[in-house]
């Protein structure tokens, strides 16, 4: 049976249209050296999340929805579900990395969710056995959830609006629902565009999976946490049949491209963030292309890092 998925032009635009209330349009900026940078680090939680976790709720009936939200994140997709639960006035839990970055916990505790804190191997375990099962909450997948998969094709017609010669889209790839709304949105809205998943040489999970042709698991050795989640079935499938071309990029690349994006174009990004911009960077001909940046929840001490290197 297969897990492929589709949306229709009208999806995509009706899904735009029903996310505007919850969330912000971004800013298409010029990006230092030519192209442009998609800001999501400016949504309300710091990152695009909340695009899947809005539409995956309003895809729920509402009496469901009451009895709470429950997911799994290293740490943005805990955000953006406690946004939305806070939002809606329903409870939430997260299972989160013990070491997630603390702004990200913090955040998650501050929107008055519960972060269920476990080593990266526990993480993996309570996903591994689905321990969302039996538990009185709605699960909503962070990555391989087909509304959450669908809110994140909202992200295209903004790029349409605001650069409408756009031919190549540079997009960070963790678990796959980023990139995997991208490209269904541009296969329904303009097929001739380009869609790239970018990851760091610190955690090439995806690379490595292809190559082998099945499971992987990858030691992450990467700033970019939020591009850590494991190698998941379905989303190899998707993955494989909607990515036009992947990029491997230098963690150290990455690295000084956060300090870069901070001092030259005045934007915080956290490693999954800077990973599209980073990307960019190679190519050599950017007058069209749009790199993603997907996320801004840095911790101020690792910031102050970078910039002092």
């Amino acid at each position: 049976m297969t897990t492929l998925l589709e949306l229709g032009a009208d999806e995509v635009r009706e899904t735009a249209a029903r996310l505007a209330a919850d969330i912000r349009h971004t800013p298409l900026i010029a990006a230092p050296g030519g192209g442009f940078l998609k800001l999501e680090s400016m949504q309300p939680t710091g990152s695009f999340k909340v695009r899947g976790f809005f539409a995956a709720a309003h895809a729920i009936d509402p009496d469901r929805v009451a009895r709470g939200l429950l997911s799994v994140s290293a740490g943005n997709a805990a955000l953006a579900c406690a946004y939305v639960a806070h939002s809606l006035g329903v409870p939430c839990r997260v299972v989160m990395y013990e070491n997630a970055p603390r702004p990200k916990i913090d955040g998650v505790r501050a929107l008055g969710a519960v972060p269920v804190l476990l080593p990266r191997e526990g993480v993996m375990d309570w996903i591994t056995r689905r321990g969302w099962e039996g538990e009185p909450e709605v699960f909503v997948h962070p990555f391989a959830d087909a509304d959450v998969i669908r809110g994140h094709s909202s992200i295209v017609p903004e790029i349409l609006a605001d650069c409408p010669d756009v031919e190549r889209v540079l997009v960070p790839v963790g678990g796959g629902g980023l990139i995997c709304g991208i490209a269904l949105g541009f296969a329904a809205l303009k097929p001739d565009v380009q869609v790239v998943g970018v990851q760091s040489d610190g955690y090439p999970l995806w690379q490595q999976a292809f190559a082998a042709g099945g499971p992987v698991a990858p030691v992450p050795d990467t700033i970019a946490d939020g591009t850590t989640a494991p190698f998941t079935e379905v989303m190899f499938e998707r993955l494989g049949a909607l990515v036009h071309e992947w990029v491997i990029v230098p963690e150290m690349a990455m690295r000084a491209a956060i300090a870069q994006l901070a001092t030259a174009a005045k934007v915080v990004a956290e490693g999954a963030g800077a990973l599209a911009f980073t990307a960019m960077q190679q190519e050599p001909e950017r007058t069209h292309t749009v790199a993603v940046l997907s996320g801004g929840n840095l911790d101020a001490v690792r910031l102050a890092e970078l910039l002092t290197v």
